[in-house]
């Protein structure tokens, strides 16, 4: 099992802003700098995280994000975007560039949460199936 919590503000683009260009009269889809620099920000805190052996089995993933809570009451359930699928595909894709899986098709069962948090960040925890 690993199981920890990133204490940072989480960010809230996604890997769904694809940008396209067209190059050669063919699409190119790109990330934008948006994009770029949430995955950079993901892959510097997990790296701190990775397990010693990457998991090859099937896992459950459980992620808390824990947005900052400005007006809302602390642990209350963030009901506005990002969508929760949204927020796991990146974090998800981080993952596996960091080595916690061969593939994150291993991810056979999540529980995703999202909240207004007086402590910002994302908690998170795999476990072997």
């Amino acid at each position: 099992m690993t199981e920890f919590f990133m204490a940072m503000v989480p960010p809230t683009c996604t890997k769904q802003e694809h940008k396209v260009a067209v190059i050669h009269g063919k699409p190119v889809f790109y990330d934008p700098p948006e994009v770029m620099a949430a995955r950079q920000k993901l892959i510097g805190y997990l790296m701190q995280h990775k397990p010693r052996k990457r998991y090859e089995c099937g896992v459950r993933l459980i992620v808390k994000w824990c947005f900052p809570r400005g007006e809302h009451p602390d642990g209350e359930y963030r009901i506005t975007k990002p969508d929760t699928d949204n927020l796991q595909k990146l974090l998800k894709d981080c993952m596996t560039a960091c080595g916690f899986w061969k593939d994150d098709a291993l991810v056979a069962s999540e529980i995703v949460e999202k909240f207004w948090a007086e402590i910002p960040g994302i908690y998170v925890k795999v476990e072997s199936l």
